[in-house]
């Protein structure tokens, strides 16, 4: 075998028996890079150019925008803002059949809107919603399921983190990005809606027999619009063109400081533990971008996308089919790779195919997020599962068996996001942000 066949041999095989040891992710990922580019040109060459590529992968202001953003979701959860939000969702809910569960889902929505974190969402209400929920006569699994399943919305709704990290890859605009994820993020938030009122009578609580006066509901609004306006603060500031991304989220992070003093929820001495939580994050994340993007360039070099291009075309050359193969692929990876390194891995083998099948890269950016999405609440590593089966002190099992028709649901939405493009475009294309 001639050096390139022997250096993706070692790339792929050496993540996939990392992964199946249990190594950390990013351990898996940069070792075999480091393996395969000393096969190429050699040891002392391998390690300067790994770790030159590792520096330039995190070398990017707009990346900016992840920590900052992290910082402003920590400063959620100690400011008071979880509360007010879920405050104003169970106004919108109403009388509604299991109203706590669908409070529950509104909530995520309103959460993921101004933090765009998944596992901030599921830990924050579901710390609140779920002594209610149990109050008001849920099964306890079917409670943390409803938590656990509506949370990853928060991914696609703006400001993601997620698709700052796919913008990156794929050197598309944010702001496109942003407005193309509302689409099927509010998909998300109404297909667990569906199953909640589906199991409503299985599970669930009847309709709340509590009175809520028009005063009462304006009460609640007015506590809740000072934290629903981070949404009108940081996504406005990025579509009129004020604000990068970045100073977006710099912006976000004294909103939610000031605000968190103003509730008088948030104290100084809580300061020291949200800046180490922030920082833990941020340096998991830039830690593996930055092993991704050594990865991403030992694969080009390898001409491992060209490969993978030649073998899906090689079992078929129709592009609804190829897009089947690639979604099938991704909800596979997303049961073992978090979104972030899937996402620095596998966008640069999908997208030049899809680019040549005619889609465009920001459609694809909603396909791939919404698509590695599910895989955060799936076992055997989904992050978002393990915090909203820990919120409700369960173990996992009882709430997967609870998520069955979540699941169903929220992969049909998949494929309702890969077929109809409207869904994810014409947001960005009506407000001018793609042609």
């Amino acid at each position: 075998m001639d050096a390139v066949t022997i250096a993706s041999v070692v790339l792929l095989g050496g993540i996939l028996l990392g992964i199946a040891l249990g190594l950390p992710i990013a351990v898996s990922i940069g070792l075999p890079s480091l393996a395969a580019a000393v096969i190429f040109i050699g040891w002392e060459s391998a390690v300067f150019l790994t770790a030159q590529r590792m520096f330039t992968g995190i070398n990017s202001f707009p990346l900016l925008a992840i920590p900052l953003f992290v910082l402003a979701g920590a400063l959620m959860n100690s400011g008071g803002i979880a509360a007010r939000l879920i405050d104003a969702a169970k106004v919108i809910a109403g009388k509604v059949p299991s109203s706590m569960a669908v409070t529950n889902i509104v909530a995520n929505g309103l959460f993921g809107s101004v933090s765009g974190a998944a596992v901030a969402s599921a830990a924050a209400i579901g710390q609140i919603t779920q002594p209610r929920m149990r109050e008001e006569g849920y099964n306890r699994a079917y409670a943390a399921a409803v938590n656990t399943a509506s949370a990853p919305a928060g991914m696609l709704l703006p400001p993601s983190n997620t698709f700052i990290v796919y913008s990156l890859v794929s050197s598309t605009s944010i702001a496109a990005l942003f407005m193309a994820g509302v689409g099927p993020g509010v998909l998300w938030l109404l297909l667990c809606l569906v199953v909640v009122f589906i199991l409503h009578k299985k599970w669930g609580a009847p309709a709340s027999d509590e009175r809520l006066t028009l005063k009462i509901a304006l009460v609640v609004f007015w506590r809740a619009i000072p934290s629903l306006l981070m949404i009108v603060v940081v996504v406005g500031d990025i579509l009129m063109g004020w604000f990068t991304p970045t100073e977006s989220a710099g912006i976000a992070v004294i909103y939610c400081l000031v605000l968190g003093f103003i509730y008088r929820e948030l104290k100084v001495s809580h300061l020291p533990n949200v800046f180490a939580d922030a920082a833990r994050t941020t340096a998991i994340v830039a830690f593996l971008i930055g092993v991704a993007s050594a990865l991403s360039f030992m694969m080009t070099f390898a001409r491992i996308p060209e490969f993978v291009a030649e073998l899906m075309l090689g079992i078929t050359e129709n592009p609804n089919g190829i897009l089947i193969i690639m979604m099938i692929t991704l909800l596979a990876i997303g049961i073992f790779l978090d979104p972030t390194p899937a996402i620095l891995i596998f966008t640069p083998i999908f997208l030049p195919i899809v680019v040549e099948m005619g889609i465009h890269p920001i459609h694809f950016g909603a396909i791939i997020v919404y698509n590695l999405s599910v895989g955060v609440i799936t076992p055997p590593v989904g992050n978002v599962l393990f915090i909203g089966a820990r919120v409700a002190g369960l173990r996992i099992e009882p709430v997967v068996a609870k998520m069955i028709w979540f699941y169903l649901a929220i992969i049909a939405g998949l494929f309702i996001v890969v077929f109809l493009p409207q869904l994810s475009m014409w947001l960005p294309t009506a407000l001018g942000l793609i042609g």
